[in-house]
Order: structure tokens, then sequence, then C-alpha cells
């Protein structure tokens, strides 16, 4: 039996203390996040809580010292993933917090040098009992960030953007410095979760390529990568993650189950999938319809992006060259992307199974059934989440996880000749279970 291998090597956290003061710049304070003020606004809520995270997490692009946060000083030769030449930005996770009780609704004051042209943005997700997590949600100042159901764990992930200019010492004097964050989260009571299938649209994709660049995430693309970019922060995982996983489906039928690593290629605040609200920009387009698209069929914003650039394409999602060839593309082309993190569907979270694709070797081949020798009917990424429907046995299989007979039932859309029900099936020693409680059988028998 092949002994599974180590988990992976997570990136240093970079540890700083909070400041005891407020900063003070032009004798203003920049306060982000802060609680709202408006009438008929219950502040604090039912079971107010609080938590101060240090600043400390996994960075991209930021850099943690003296007790303050700041883009880092480009690295030599690095060369930027699917949004090319718009603006420099970094993220800052902050982590994880589990809370006593559960919450719904988070302001998050920051206390940072803003200066013009620079911003800091606050993004909050919620994790249910059955460890999906929700998109990320803006906390901007005054208005806190409302998730769509009550959760206990929370986590928090800070934006630093600067003009593209920006350069020098710790990011630039033109960048932002944030010095303090601070969560008061509690219950409103007004939210409920509607069931509903994944959000699925037909997008146009273009082909990301730029192996040896870098994704908004932190990761270095190559050859034969597997992953996508979309538009929006609101769906970005974090390298080695599939919290947030796409299915796209080429012409031919052929489907790719892969993480969100990047952001682009035209935009950085379209979530075109959300409906208005919560869609952060550009709320009088169609749901599914990208300002891309829109921009270059009908000229609408002028025929520009959100940077004021000419849009050459209507492309909603940038694929990488695995992707694009595992799907069948040869040109940049249409395809029906099924956003796998957005469904509700009402279920007990205790029924919902998660597999982690765990193949850095390649990717994990779907087959119409449980045999290495069945109908191909497309590849899962390494990393990428996806829900499993139950488990049975079938051709043993020597994985990643180690030898296992079993397989494990997901579904695939659209349905194919091969899958005439719409479903595939992936060997489970290439796949990692999840779940929060470990005596619960990762699937029921098919």
């Amino acid at each position: 039996m092949r002994t599974p291998r180590p988990a992976r090597r997570r990136r240093v956290l970079l540890p700083a203390l909070l400041t005891s003061g407020v900063l003070l710049l032009g004798g203003a304070v920049a306060a982000i996040g802060a609680p709202p003020e408006e009438p008929g606004v219950v502040s604090p809520g039912v079971d107010a809580q609080d938590w101060r995270p240090v600043l400390a997490g996994d960075a991209v692009n930021v850099q943690v010292a003296g007790g303050a946060a700041r883009l880092a000083s480009p690295r030599a030769g690095e060369r930027p993933g699917s949004l090319r030449g718009a603006q420099r930005r970094g993220f800052l996770d902050l982590g994880t917090h589990t809370f006593g009780r559960p919450v719904n609704r988070l302001a998050v004051p920051v206390v940072a040098d803003v200066p013009g042209g620079s911003a800091v943005a606050v993004d909050v997700r919620g994790r249910d009992d059955a460890g999906r997590w929700s998109e990320w949600t803006a906390a901007a100042p005054g208005v806190p960030a409302v998730l769509d159901a009550p959760v206990r764990t929370v986590a928090l992930r800070l934006t630093l953007v600067a003009p593209a200019s920006a350069a020098g010492p710790a990011g630039g004097a033109d960048g932002p410095t944030v010095r303090s964050v601070t969560v008061h989260a509690d219950r409103d009571g007004s939210v409920s979760r509607e069931v509903a299938p994944p959000a699925s649209y037909r997008v146009f994709a273009t082909r990301e390529g730029l192996v040896g660049g870098t994704t908004a995430n932190g990761h270095v693309i190559t050859e034969d990568d597997l992953f996508v970019a979309l538009p929006s922060r609101r769906a970005l995982a974090a390298e080695d993650s599939g919290d947030y996983t796409v299915r796209v489906c080429g012409p031919s039928g052929r489907c790719a189950i892969v993480p969100v690593w990047d952001v682009g290629p035209w935009n950085v605040g379209d979530d075109y999938w959300n409906a208005a609200p919560p869609r952060e920009q550009w709320g009088d387009l169609p749901q599914g319809r990208p300002q891309a698209q829109a921009a270059h069929d009908d000229g609408y914003h002028d025929g520009e992006d959100g940077f004021g650039r000419e849009v050459g394409n209507p492309a909603g999602i940038d694929l990488a060259d695995g992707v694009f060839a595992a799907v069948g593309l040869e040109d940049n082309g249409w395809v029906t992307v099924d956003y796998l993190w957005t469904g509700h569907a009402g279920e007990d979270p205790a029924a919902v199974h998660l597999a982690t694709a765990d193949s850095p070797e390649g990717p994990v081949t779907i087959r119409a059934s449980p045999s290495s020798a069945a109908a191909d009917a497309g590849v899962v990424g390494d990393a990428a989440r996806v829900e499993v429907q139950c488990r049975a046995p079938g051709e043993p299989v020597d994985g990643s996880r180690g030898d296992d007979a079993d397989w494990l039932r997901i579904a695939t859309i659209p349905a194919t000749a091969e899958a005439p029900a719409g479903v595939g099936w992936v060997p489970a020693a290439s796949m990692a279970m999840e779940g929060t409680d470990a005596a619960q059988p990762p699937a029921p028998a098919c």
C-alpha cells in the first residue's frame, strides 16, 4: 500500500502586533467597515460577540512588519496572471474564528492609512456544518457583511489595492497601511437561504496561458495547469484550496471540475453569477451576463471594463491551459460553467459529503462507471472540491490516499452519451473526504 502523502506545505505565517493607539493621517482616521448608524438598524443585535484578530496569516503580495500590513514590493521578474496592468493588489487572510453562538452579521472596523488612489477592502465568509464556505462578502464602511445563513465559524480577508505605478519600500508610498482590525458579530434575524441548484451560465472563455506568471492567490502557473479565473475576488480560493470550484463543460460535453485561483480577465468586482443584490457591480445587467460581454457586444459602459480599458472580447472566464485542453477547446469559445459553491439544496448538513481531489501528479479522470477502463467523462483538477452522492465498490486503485476499491459517484453536467444519467465516478483513492464529524460515514452506499 502506498503511504498517503503528507499534507501540503502552507505559506509561512507573518506575525505582527496590533497597535494600541489610533493612526492619524492629516488629522483623519480611516475606519473601514464601522457598524451602521441608520435608523431601524439595531446594533449590537442578538448574540453580539467580538473577535480581534492579529494581523497574521497567509499573505499574497502583502507584508506585515512593525504592527502594520502593507503591499509587498514586487519580486524581480514577477508577472501577474489573468488581470494584467490594472492595479497592484495583495491579500492577507487573517484565518478563521469560531464564535460561541451562530452569527450572520459582521461589522469590521479597520484602522488604516488609505492614500488617494489606494483602497482596503474587507471580506468575510462563513462555513456551515457540512464544511461548505459561503462566498466572500464585503463589509463596507457603515454596511456590515450579512451572510445568507447563521454560522459559528467565519473567516476574514483583507485586500490591499494601490495604483499600478505605486513602488518603493514596503509596497510604495502610495499604497495603503493597515494597523488593526476588529470584528463585531451578531444576528439580525432577517436572512433566509433559499433552496436552489448551483448557478449555471453559458459564457465566453479565453485561454489564460501565461506559464510562469503568478495568479491573484499566489499560485505560479505551470504547463497544463488546472484552474480558472473569474472577474470577482468573492470567489477566489486560496492556493491548494478548492473552496470555490467550477465545472466547465465544452461544446463536446466533456467537463473539467477545477478551482478558482485567479481574478480576471477584465474586472475584479463582476460576480455576474449572482443576482443584484448581492452582485457587487453592474447590477443593472441581467444575472449571468458578464460586464465584459455587455461592453463588447452592446457597447455597455462605452465598451470599456471597470478600469477604463477597451474590452477586446466578451470573456467571463479565463481557463488555464489544462482546462482549455480538457474541455476540447482549440480556440477561445463558449462554455457552460456551473458555479458549484452557489447551490443550496436545503438538506441536512450531515447528509452532505464533500471530497477534494488529491492527485498532484495529474487530474483525476471521471469515469462512466467505477472502473479505470470505463469511458472518460472528464477530469477533476487537484484541490477541486466535489459533492459526493454515494460510494460503491469497483476496481481497486492505488492513488495518493493509498489502495482503495471504493469509487465515489459525483454529478457531471451535462449528461454525455457515456454517462447518460449525468453522473460520473472517481476513485476514492484519489480523493480526500471532508466532514466535521469523524464518526460519520464518508458517503452512503449507492
